[in-house]
């Protein structure tokens, strides 16, 4: 999978962008690692952002390929589908948190407790690890949750006692 990695500022490694980057891994333990994540968060998205992820998979697909091609350093190749969870787990947890509806908030928590680590992969710690595709996966999904935060919202419950507090403010209102 190396050779259909991104290469950075490469023409030969433009290809990676779309076969390599997002799509592919480096060894068994990586697809293993990445496989219960993307499961996981996939399921999230289509769940609780439907209209959204038509808008948000395409951009997490392409962008951190497009990033890691251009602003990478040159001598690294970058293979690995975690910059999907990445992103995906940034967009979960700052749509949550923009949101600020139940179902948001507990989707932001829960990917929190489980995949809040991750956000150790944006720092150069890690050899051998592409912290360059984490930080714009990251950086992608934190700005398509602010920029996507009015889609997809829940319709407000009215509750029965809601609109019989309703009439009665009215009826004060009339006498």
């Amino acid at each position: 999978m190396q050779r259909f990695g991104v290469h950075p500022r490469e023409f030969a490694g433009l290809p990676g962008i779309l076969l390599g980057a997002p799509a592919g891994t480096v060894a068994f333990p990586h697809l293993v690692t990445n496989s219960l994540p993307l499961l996981v968060l996939g399921t999230v998205m289509l769940h609780l952002y439907p209209n959204s992820a038509i808008k948000v998979i395409p951009a997490v697909y392409l962008g951190p390929g497009i990033a890691v091609w251009l602003f990478a350093k040159e001598s690294t190749i970058h293979v690995g589908a975690s910059g999907w969870s990445t992103a995906w787990s940034a967009y979960i947890f700052v749509a949550g948190v923009t949101r600020r509806d139940r179902r948001a908030i507990a989707a932001s928590l829960l990917v929190f407790f489980l995949y809040g680590s991750m956000v150790w992969g944006v720092f150069p710690i890690q050899p051998g690890v592409s912290w360059e595709t984490h930080l714009a996966a990251a950086l992608i999904g934190l700005a398509l949750a602010i920029a996507l935060r009015r889609l997809d919202l829940p319709p407000l419950k009215r509750y029965a006692w809601e609109d019989e507090k309703d009439e009665d403010e009215d009826q004060d209102k009339e006498k």
